[in-house]
């Protein structure tokens, strides 16, 4: 460990994670010995959700720059340790990248099936809610067996045999009513503020 002190060196392998972290907002060349301690940890924790090597490093990266930034709000009390908390952080960055690089660049991306339930609900996000109040908003202007396939197929994310089983019709048929309700939706959304998401 070339950037510490004879002194330091000695006694920063003994000092609490907490107490480095506090440390190095005064000395930040502290904060390298948290790094050795959770990079290798962090990496095999991000690469099995996100299975992707240089994407488990990036988002690994940013995970230390927001542990240091926020460093000043952590407070340690019992059965919170530095270690929780900083997993905290490294699952929320690794859960707005996946949701990022599936918005931007993917319709789909790999993810470790224990974690989707994290990316999936969204019901806190108040963004979120606005946008799906804004959809059911438009719904109740189309005509009911328009909007009941749509909140079906897209909100509530049934398979088009699901929803022929359901109206006892057949999937063909239910596929030409999904078409023409998208149609129908984009026509009732032109000039309005929601992003369209059919």
């Amino acid at each position: 460990m070339g950037w510490f002190s004879k002194n330091e060196d000695e006694t920063v392998i003994i000092r609490s994670d907490e107490e480095l972290l506090a440390d190095s907002q005064l000395r930040p060349w502290l904060f390298a010995e948290l790094i050795h301690r959770y990079e290798a940890p962090f990496l095999r924790k991000a690469q099995g959700i996100i299975r992707d090597p240089r994407d488990a490093e990036e988002i690994v990266q940013d995970t230390f720059a927001k542990i240091y930034k926020y460093a000043h709000s952590f407070t340690p009390q019992t059965g919170a340790t530095f270690s929780s908390w900083a997993y905290r952080i490294l699952l929320n960055t690794t859960f707005t990248y996946y949701q990022r690089r599936v918005k931007l660049t993917q319709r789909y991306a790999p993810l470790d099936p224990e974690y989707e339930s994290f990316v999936a609900d969204q019901t806190a996000d108040p963004v979120i809610a606005v946008r799906r109040d804004g959809v059911e908003r438009i719904l109740a202007k189309l005509p009911e067996h328009f909007a009941e396939v749509l909140r079906l197929h897209y909100l509530e994310r049934w398979p088009q045999e699901a929803i022929a089983a359901k109206t006892g019709e057949h999937v063909g048929a239910v596929k030409v009513r999904i078409f023409r309700a998208k149609a129908a939706f984009r026509k009732e959304c032109a000039g309005d503020e929601v992003d369209i998401l059919l």
